[in-house]
């Protein structure tokens, strides 16, 4: 089985492995590139290989969004400066309306888990890793993976996020 599983593209995996922990999502129908959204969010997924976060209400996605991550987005986060997002389960715990990319939301990386991990390999964890909107001060087009390991949206995707996420919704961060 293990030869058959590893020649499944990433995305199949992720989207499997999604459905394994949200099992409602297998009927849920994304709401799109308009993204009317009313009502609040009650889980955050990031599918990094995607490209994708979704935002869902009772197992339903009810909207989704391109993001941009760090500028070495393959595998988890294990120090300060590695340039890598974060992979695990988190909380949106605070938020910066005056942040220098339009808005942010404070991800609560690093947990337990990632300290532990970064002091065995006698480095600092990082922090502030953030999903945030695009830089006030400079403002030429990004492409690609542009951060230092946050998760970048449009701004006018952060404005719908910052107004449908409460502090306190818990992230998922998929390979």
């Amino acid at each position: 089985m293990r030869s058959v599983i590893s020649r499944w593209p990433a995305t199949l995996l992720a989207a499997l492995v999604l459905l394994a922990v949200m099992p409602g999502t297998a009927s849920a129908t994304a709401a799109g590139n308009g993204n009317t959204l009313t009502g609040d969010a009650d889980l955050v997924v990031v599918m990094k290989a995607e490209r994708e976060l979704y935002l869902y209400r009772d197992g339903l996605i009810i909207a989704q969004y391109p993001i941009a991550l760090g500028l070495a987005p393959v595998g988890t986060k294990r120090m300060r400066g590695d340039d890598k997002t974060p992979i695990g389960a988190y909380t949106l715990d605070w938020r910066n309306p005056n942040s220098d990319f339009h808005r942010s939301i404070h991800i609560s990386y690093p947990n337990a888990a990632d300290r532990a991990r970064a002091a065995a390999l006698g480095v600092p964890p990082g922090r502030n890793i953030m999903i945030h909107g695009q830089p006030d001060y400079d403002d030429r087009p990004r492409t690609g993976d542009w951060t230092h390991g946050c998760i970048a949206v449009s701004n006018a995707a952060i404005d719908q996020i910052w107004a449908h996420v409460p502090d306190g919704t818990p992230i998922h961060i998929y390979p």
